[in-house]
């Protein structure tokens, strides 16, 4: 005898939850369910579908543009998100050199970088980053910092494109525009 059933009557279900009131099988019909028919679909690298995503981050706060890219990086936008497969979308940012930043954060911010070597620590600040000759590699590291720092988040990073200037060279994917 199942210790779960069913009734279904006047377009209404009604659940037992003890074996008393299979007295009334008589004048309902009884219905089985099969709980285990609802099963999470999980993606797997056959099943994703990636689209291409295009970011204008003109006069755009740098900080809440990359936790949108990440996001959309990720694939957490998606109903099909799956935590161990890169569902995420490729996404290409353009007017990387004309990111904002609040406050004094242009110059009060310091990034460190060390080659390995003895007197090989480099300060850089924001300001000259973004005067210097790759001022993408602001949106760059910003975006990396906040992915998964695995191989699954080394996986990600490779789907971004980060470009200065309006102009891009994937216009053959015809990325759709997305605007935050």
């Amino acid at each position: 005898m199942d210790a779960c059933l069913h009734f279904q009557f006047l377009d209404s279900t009604f659940v037992s939850l003890f074996k008393g009131v299979t007295v009334f099988k008589k004048f309902l019909k009884a219905k089985k369910v099969d709980h285990n028919s609802y099963k999470t679909v999980n993606a797997n690298k056959t099943t994703v579908e990636k689209s291409w995503v295009l970011v204008d981050a003109k006069d755009q706060v740098l900080g809440r543009v990359a936790s949108q890219i990440a996001r959309v990086l990720r694939g957490k936008h998606k109903p099909s998100y799956t935590p161990n497969v890169d569902t995420g979308d490729h996404v290409i940012v353009i007017n990387a050199e004309k990111i904002k930043m609040t406050g004094k954060k242009w110059t009060n911010r310091v990034y460190f970088t060390y080659s390995g070597y003895p007197g090989g620590q480099r300060e850089l600040t924001p300001k000259m980053i973004g005067t210097g000759k790759h001022p993408q590699r602001l949106v760059e590291h910003s975006v990396r910092g906040m992915l998964p720092k695995n191989s699954m988040g080394r996986e990600v990073f490779r789907s971004l494109h980060v470009y200065v200037g309006a102009e891009h060279p994937h216009t053959a994917q015809q990325p759709k525009e997305l605007k935050f």
